[in-house]
């Protein structure tokens, strides 16, 4: 019985690597989604400020040629 022990742990334990290791990696996956995420809403953010900044821009010019 003692073969049959030692393998049944080994077993258990590869189990547990591999469990371990998906976790690790779907985790890795979701942290790499919200960076991604996060990263377009920033260039979202920016191209609104940037349009915000030309329109005004545009309405300062008006306003002076007038």
């Amino acid at each position: 019985m003692g073969f049959a022990d030692d393998a049944k742990q080994t077993a258990d334990a590869v189990g547990d690597k591999i469990q371990d290791t998906w976790e690790d990696t779907t985790d890795r996956i979701g942290d790499k989604f919200d960076e991604m995420k996060a990263e377009g809403e920033v260039k979202k953010a920016e191209a609104e400020r940037d349009s915000v900044k030309a329109r005004n821009d545009f309405k300062e010019d008006m306003r002076d040629s007038t």
